[in-house]
């Protein structure tokens, strides 16, 4: 089971860099790569709302669910 970080997709949406991203959310670029990677281990609920309000979308969007 796995949680895939669809970051990269919604921000293609945006035709948004991770730099912006970074400046419009106040996070850091190498915590947003972090997210991006799928390294993350978990994310705030304050982050995750910062990110859904700049990239105007859903948690879901950014989150799925895969099993192996």
């Amino acid at each position: 089971m796995a949680i895939i970080v669809n970051l990269d997709v919604e921000l293609a949406k945006q035709k948004m860099t991770l730099t912006e991203l970074s400046e419009k959310v106040g996070i850091t670029l190498s915590n947003l790569s972090i997210l991006k990677t799928g390294k993350a281990r978990a994310i705030r609920f304050d982050t995750l709302n910062a990110i859904c309000a700049v990239l105007q979308c859903q948690p879901g969007d950014l989150l799925e669910f895969r099993e192996d």
